[in-house]
């Protein structure tokens, strides 16, 4: 592909978001000085592996508790996970609360544009450096995201299979990236990955840059990018426990590092190959499991939970953790797992143990 061709990709591209660019809270106008670094980088963490529909109310409620770094460092741990809760990939919530520390501590509070000062800060890695750089401080950068990946290995018919063809579709990126609006150039390249590039059915009628496409000239644009045979993932099993005392429900908080670490959740006992049946109970009681079960989708496993239920009578405390008014258990900031899991109990009718 020529330089010529290359650099009517970013004009074409870029003259179609000016028309036809996606409202988003984070973003700044086609053309206009670049958004707010705090929400840009936001909104990369939230975005991880998270589609934008998802995304939005979580971000609104967000930004108007923590609107920015000093107010997000300054915030209480448990607070943060809460208000993440059901968004997934919990890591990212306590690499946010790291990161506006770094920031606060390290920079007097404010981002650094560099891409190398960047990737210093918790939580930041070559993906969302390089987008903050172009989104927030107008630099050139080249941005690679799933949807991009998706746009470019088309347009250049990439054949490796990934995620070895990250390279060759970083340096593809690289070559039609302009040096003038380079973070709308990004933000115009999602846009187009994520409505008319889309994995099935893409919109080539509506797209762009669909005459530069060597994928589509082949008839071809399915095919990319091109993946090896996905490998079945495992399972594990465990079990959630429901201990209640009246109209409450015992709930403790995982250790901070490790899935779902720092976050309020039910009682459960190890998540292994076979069923740990009553193993780790939280207390020795009259344990009876419930025919139903929860199931839940990690990344690399799917969790597959047997439900135990039981009445707490002692005078003091179970242990480490807290009652909970059951028909107030959507305020305790659940992780996903946990509330299908708390769902299933209710409508087991396991309230009264």
């Amino acid at each position: 592909m020529s330089n010529k061709v290359q650099s009517q990709i970013a004009a074409a591209l870029l003259a179609w978001y000016d028309a036809h660019a996606r409202v988003l809270p984070w973003r700044a106008p086609p053309g206009a000085p670049a958004a707010d670094p705090y929400r840009v980088w936001l909104s990369e963490v939230m975005l991880q592996q998270t589609q934008v529909a998802t995304v939005m109310p979580y971000f609104d409620r967000w930004t108007a508790r923590w609107p920015d770094f000093a107010s997000l460092a300054a915030a209480d741990d448990a607070e943060v996970m809460s208000m993440w809760a059901g968004l997934g990939y919990y890591a990212r919530a306590r690499n946010l609360l790291k990161g506006a520390r770094a920031v606060v501590a390290d920079h007097g509070g404010r981002l650094p544009g560099d891409e190398a000062a960047l990737l210093t800060i918790p939580g930041i890695g070559a993906y969302t450096a390089a987008a903050i750089a172009a989104i927030a401080f107008g630099r050139r950068a080249v941005v690679v995201d799933g949807n991009i990946e998706r746009v470019v290995s088309r347009l250049f018919a990439i054949p490796t299979p990934m995620p070895a063809a990250k390279p060759a579709i970083r340096a593809a990126t690289d070559a039609i990236t302009p040096d003038a609006r380079a973070g709308d150039f990004a933000q115009a390249m999602m846009d187009l990955g994520s409505g008319i590039c889309t994995p099935r059915n893409p919109k080539c009628l509506l797209c762009p840059i669909a005459a530069s496409c060597t994928a589509r000239a082949a008839g071809e644009q399915e095919r990319y990018p091109v993946k090896l045979p996905k490998k079945a993932r495992p399972v594990r099993y465990g079990t959630m426990f429901w201990l209640t005392s009246g109209a409450d429900v015992w709930l403790v908080r995982r250790p901070d590092k490790g899935l779902l670490g720092g976050m309020r959740g039910l009682p459960s006992g190890p998540w292994l190959a076979e069923a740990p049946g009553l193993a780790d109970a939280p207390v020795a009681a009259d344990w009876r499991m419930l025919p139903a079960q929860a199931e839940h989708g990690f990344t690399h496993f799917t969790l597959v939970c047997a439900l135990a239920a039981a009445r707490w009578d002692g005078q003091t405390a179970p242990g480490e953790g807290e009652w909970w008014p059951i028909d107030d258990i959507e305020s305790a900031g659940l992780p996903t797992v946990f509330a299908k899991a708390a769902r299933a109990f209710r409508e087991s009718d396991a309230c009264g143990g």
